[in-house]
């Protein structure tokens, strides 16, 4: 067995300065994958801009809207309730406000969304893509919404909604790498769960998953978020598993988030970086269910 690695770039479609940066990644082949976020304006330009590429992105089921931006709308179904600014979409109540767009608070998803609006939106951005030529063959989760970090989790209806359309999805078998410890009792149970009903569902899923968690206060430098990355690289188990980053301009998005995008968009050009990926013979993926 080998060490292989989807190197994934989130957020595509986030807006037109973190677009511009994850099609430049993948047209110098230093990603081998990203997501699209289907809910913001953006989200047209980033499909046919990829397209032109042969990339097919996953979807990033996008639940919340980011702080910093205009909030999002979500894509579900005709006009049904009706906010202070106008029509809210039908079966989307419980991810709104009273104007119609996403929350941008993860816990007020995470304490009023109900699993039949959550499935239903992730069926319209599913819907979306295919719409426009792009079958996704994987899914995952914007701001972990879905695993239950901020309140509900709709990891089991998740999986089925998965299984019904032939999707794997970003659940890490071993989640210590990405949590930075062990789980908390309760939701390690929750896990053990998920990742069984994943295997008898024939969802596929990644050995581990990682990702940086830390500000650019907490890192204090470019050096520091790189040698993080590198050791997370040279500790990555057998099988195939996910680095996940959110590359972008330091200027697209709010600081000091986007100080790390920023990094993390230059570590994905730096020799040092790829003479690692090199010299610990870890294999690039374009998927863990390849």
């Amino acid at each position: 067995m080998t060490r292989r690695v989807v190197i994934t770039a989130d957020d595509l479609g986030r807006e037109q300065g973190t677009t511009e940066v994850i099609v430049a990644l993948l047209a110098e082949g230093h990603v081998t994958a990203t997501t699209l976020i289907c809910v913001s304006p953006a989200s047209e330009q980033a499909a046919a801009r990829v397209e032109e590429l042969g990339v097919v992105p996953r979807l990033h089921v996008t639940l919340t809207s980011e702080r910093g931006l205009p909030r999002w709308r979500p894509l579900n179904g005709a006009a049904g309730l009706v906010g202070a600014d106008g029509p809210v979409a039908h079966g989307a109540a419980g991810l709104v406000g009273s104007d119609g767009t996403l929350h941008d608070d993860p816990f007020v998803l995470g304490a009023r969304g109900e699993a039949r609006d959550v499935m239903a939106e992730a069926d319209a951005q599913l819907h979306w893509m295919r719409g426009r030529s792009l079958a996704p063959e994987a899914a995952d989760s914007h701001a972990g919404t879905l695993y239950g970090l901020h309140g509900r989790s709709w990891l089991a209806e998740t999986l089925e909604w998965c299984a019904r359309h032939g999707l794997a999805f970003r659940l890490p078998r071993d989640p210590e790498p990405y949590i930075g410890g062990r789980l908390p009792p309760q939701l390690a149970q929750a896990h053990e769960r998920a990742v069984a009903l994943a295997d008898a569902l024939g969802v596929a899923i990644p050995q581990t998953i990682a990702t940086n968690r830390r500000t650019a206060h907490e890192l204090g430098a470019y050096e520091r978020l790189r040698d993080d990355y590198l050791r997370r690289l040279a500790a990555l188990p057998e099988g195939t598993s996910e680095l996940f980053l959110h590359p972008s301009r330091e200027d697209a998005v709010t600081r000091p988030d986007g100080v790390v995008r920023a990094w993390e968009a230059r570590l994905l050009r730096d020799p040092v970086w790829h003479d690692a990926l090199e010299k610990e013979g870890v294999e690039l993926a374009g998927g863990w269910w390849d």
